[in-house]
């Protein structure tokens, strides 16, 4: 039986290219038969490093058969799954977010959870001395997934593991950091042709406050300027979303990388007491700047109130 090994939905770039990985290692150095698979369209640098490392896009994944053999990378939230995520026969977890209760397993499996700001940078851990076998290809990914969650480190979320492997990788393929950020950045920046709804679940986490559940969405870009000329056709969006998504607010943080700080779109009383309460921000209008903000794991979910 082939291992599916995939990541969350709305898959971004450590969930596009952590599965290669893992698949990758699964395949030729576990020789266990395993394919990556995405939960959804990838964004646009997930696209761009795809192209960019001659990677074979992962099939998008439509229903999980039951009992099929699967690794989860880059969540263990059941909410970011399949549905049916219990159905499957469960076999490893590695992932760098907080535990969250709901998956079952059907027996004792291996579970990697580590507080660095990137999957991939566990699986450089975990792999080992078998790192020297990977080709450029798999390193291009390991590279780029860090590079992408650690916001070229400027993420509050780096750790010194996390710089230390990603520079370590880009020595061995040569490769100039803040030139290669700054690409994939770009590519990240350039969201046109989306539509708003689209924008609103491009990188998006649903989370429960209080037994209100809410859709958490970022947008991380070095151009900022072109989504908040879109910010009332944003904020007119959130009401459908919301009801499609079965929420009750859509939260949407766009993350200015190069000031290294988020704004945060204000469609209602009900988003501008959160913004008050959980980032202790003054808010008078439609959107309020939160200097210093730029991770949603570690300085966003964990803040917000009601």
């Amino acid at each position: 039986m082939t291992t599916l090994v995939f990541g969350h939905k709305s898959p971004d770039t450590d969930s596009t290219g952590s599965p290669i990985i893992w698949a990758w290692y699964l395949n030729n150095i576990k020789n266990t038969p395993a394919k990556p698979v995405l939960l959804g369209e990838p964004n646009t640098e997930a696209l761009f490093v795809l192209d960019r490392w001659k990677l074979d896009k992962p099939e998008i994944m439509s229903e999980l058969a039951a009992d099929t053999d699967v690794v989860i990378v880059d969540t263990n939230n059941p909410g970011e799954l399949p549905a049916n995520i219990n159905d499957a026969n469960i076999t490893g977890i590695i992932d760098h977010h907080r535990l969250v209760a709901g998956l079952e397993t059907r027996g004792p499996i291996e579970i990697n959870i580590q507080p660095l700001a990137c999957t991939a940078t566990i699986m450089w851990k975990m792999i080992g001395k078998d790192w020297a076998q990977t080709p450029t290809e798999i390193k291009g990914a390991a590279l780029s997934c860090i590079l992408s969650d650690t916001l070229e480190f400027r993420s509050p979320t780096t750790t010194q593991e996390d710089k230390a492997i990603a520079w370590s990788i880009a020595e061995e393929l040569g490769v100039d950091i803040p030139s290669y950020a700054a690409e994939m950045f770009a590519a990240k920046s350039d969201v046109s042709s989306f539509s708003e709804a689209e924008l609103l679940r491009m990188d998006s986490k649903e989370f429960d406050l209080d037994g209100t559940s809410l859709r958490v969405s970022v947008l991380e870009t070095t151009s900022p300027a072109p989504l908040l000329e879109r910010k009332d056709a944003l904020m007119a969006a959130m009401p459908g979303v919301a009801t499609e998504d079965g929420a009750a607010e859509v939260l949407l943080f766009i993350v200015d990388i190069l000031k290294e700080e988020a704004t945060l779109l204000v469609p209602n009383d009900t988003v501008k007491t959160i913004a008050e309460k959980s980032f202790d921000a003054a808010v008078s209008g439609d959107h309020v700047v939160l200097p210093g903000i730029m991770s949603r794991k570690k300085q966003i979910i964990p803040n917000l109130k009601m």
